[in-house]
């Protein structure tokens, strides 16, 4: 009879040691060969015809090693699932060397194995209202809503190519090439090609700019040519962190490719529809009242993240959860598609440890608090996800619609997707209200600057 054994060897790391005996593995042994002489297809024999001697002579000890490893395996997770025991990935082997199995000579053989134990462990930042946080209300302002107009009235507008620049509304193509302040280019310096409305630049640089046409260049350091914000954009579209003050000193020269210039629209109904087919918007001021719902709606989903984000920390960080990490690091090192290196795995365990923690919470609270996402729910939350990607023009009921989304809810990765997406947001609903939440007013560039957590769970 096999025998399995278990020792403790390290924080919640055991060594399982499997011994198996002749008896355990010799009739499969047999059967084996006798299953191989039925199908092998060797010279000189018919099919079926192969003495069980020759099969053994020339595929025995591939055959009896075969068969040996997959007792022990058996045995390992039959032993696993009767313990019950709660495992990190897989048992890892213990053997240093291939044993010497063979087959002419039948022993007991004995095989290690080490396990990572998952910890037993309570969710205390969720105790007794221990904990609080904020939740960002942003003001909406009437300058964010005049911003957002304009740019739908230059959006919507017929663009015309004049000859040059005379008015801070002219949109230009534009090249972007690093240089010295001279204007010379750096050989295998930054390029980017960009269109720009002149208004986004300084009054200096927009006075510099006036009167200029195709093929004109003008040279300018970024940190003196745009506000803040656009700073940070122009940074980020040149492959730089926004607030890089470093990369801010650069020079650039920068040339015009195309002139255009938007008329913007007229503020008028048939405007209004097509920023907004199917509701009945016919005043301006209607209009900015919608405008400024759904600014609203955009920053209450960016506070919500925000505030979903900053209990995910509280989560990982807070909740005492204690890790075999020796064995995870070993695990790191094997159970992937490709080996690593011990160096390797050390510099990813780090996110790997923090990943690890947010899955066993995030599984603990699911299933001890029965959270569920229906297959009805999942349909219809795919449903609004197409209807929102296609607009107006998917109207519900449409035929293709509905083959279209049961071709969707075929493909596992969608749905697989969808669904940890659907029951992460029920984990956070369902946390929240077991925090203390206080509300705070905010004004949108204070919101965005605010200290962002090192990283985002996957939602």
């Amino acid at each position: 009879m096999a025998t399995v054994t278990r020792e403790n060897i390290g924080l919640l790391n055991d060594k399982i040691t499997v011994k198996v005996n002749r008896e355990d593995y010799l009739p499969n042994f047999d059967k084996a060969v006798k299953q191989f002489s039925k199908n092998a297809n060797i010279p000189g024999f018919r099919k079926g015809m192969v003495p069980a001697g020759m099969v053994k002579k020339m595929h025995g000890q591939a055959i009896f090693g075969d068969e040996i490893l997959k007792t022990v395996e058996r045995e390992l997770m039959g032993y696993v699932q009767a313990e019950k025991l709660e495992i990190f990935g897989q048992p890892l082997s213990l053997e240093k060397e291939p044993k010497d199995l063979n087959f002419n000579a039948p022993a007991d053989y004995s095989f290690e194995f080490e396990v990572g134990l998952k910890p037993a462990f309570a969710v205390t930042p969720l105790e007794n209202n221990k904990t609080t946080l904020t939740k960002y209300k942003v003001a909406v302002t009437d300058e964010m809503v005049n911003d957002e107009v304009q740019r739908l009235q230059l959006k919507g507008g017929k663009t015309t190519e004049p000859e040059t620049i005379t008015s801070e509304d002219n949109v230009i193509n534009v090249k972007f090439e690093e240089s010295d302040e001279k204007g010379n280019v750096i050989e295998g310096g930054i390029v980017k090609e960009n269109a720009l409305l002149v208004k986004y630049f300084s009054p200096a640089i927009q006075a510099e700019l006036q009167g200029k046409k195709n093929d004109d260049s003008i040279v300018f350091q970024l940190a003196t040519s745009f506000d803040e914000q656009r700073l940070g954009w122009i940074l980020k579209d040149l492959g730089f962190e926004t607030n890089d003050k470093e990369a801010a000193k650069k020079y650039f020269k920068l040339t015009i490719t195309k002139v255009g210039l938007i008329e913007k629209r007229e503020l008028n109904e048939e405007f209004f529809k097509e920023v907004y087919p199917g509701e009945e918007i016919t005043t301006e001021e209607a209009f900015r009242a919608k405008l400024k719902e759904e600014i609203g709606k955009y920053w209450d989903s960016e506070s919500r993240n925000h505030l979903h984000n900053d209990l995910f920390e509280v989560l990982v960080h807070e909740t005492p959860i204690d890790l075999p990490k020796d064995f995870l690091k070993r695990w790191l090192q094997v159970g992937g598609e490709k080996p690593k290196t011990a160096e390797e795995a050390e510099k990813e365990f780090p996110g790997f440890d923090h990943q690890l923690r947010w899955t066993l919470i995030s599984d603990k609270l699911v299933k001890e608090n029965k959270l569920e996402v229906s297959f009805e729910d999942l349909k219809e939350n795919a449903k609004q996800k197409v209807l929102g990607y296609y607009g107006g023009a998917a109207a519900d009921g449409a035929e293709w619609l509905d083959s279209y989304l049961d071709r969707l809810l075929q493909d596992e990765k969608f749905v697989d997707q969808t669904y940890r997406e659907m029951i992460t947001a029920k984990l956070f609903d369902w946390a929240e209200a077991k925090v203390n939440v206080k509300e705070e007013e905010i004004k949108a560039e204070d919101f965005v600057n605010l200290p962002h957590k090192h990283h985002h769970h996957e939602h």
